[in-house]
């Protein structure tokens, strides 16, 4: 089976996604919402999950399986995004209208990984 070239750009990014959990683990457990236990685990957790379905992406019997991943993984961490938008200590810098659109990008990525399923 060939895959289009969308397909290893979304594996591609996020796997990176997941490997920058590792590597700047504060700015990730930063953004996790106070009402979530343990953001530590959570960052590693998430970290992991991305790493596993980018490169599940691109195994011709999982990629389903991991598109439906992404599509849990990003409902899952939705609220990281409403968490950024509303705490002005969290938001690294970024002007309320980015965080703002990046919210309805979730949707956007959603359904690319849907096409995938």
């Amino acid at each position: 089976m060939t895959f289009p070239w969308h397909l290893y750009l979304m594996a591609f990014i996020y796997t990176i996604a997941g490997i920058n959990h590792f590597r700047s683990p504060r700015m990730y457990q930063k953004i996790i919402p106070p009402y979530f236990p343990n953001p530590k685990l959570l960052n590693i957790l998430s970290g992991c999950a991305e790493i596993i379905l980018g490169i599940a992406l691109i195994i011709p019997t999982l990629s389903s399986y991991a598109a439906w991943g992404i599509i849990v993984l990003l409902i899952a961490v939705f609220p990281t995004h409403i968490y950024m938008y509303q705490d002005e200590k969290v938001r690294m810098g970024l002007p309320k209208w980015i965080l703002l659109l990046r919210m309805p990008l979730q949707l956007v990525l959603i359904y690319w990984g849907y096409q995938y399923t």
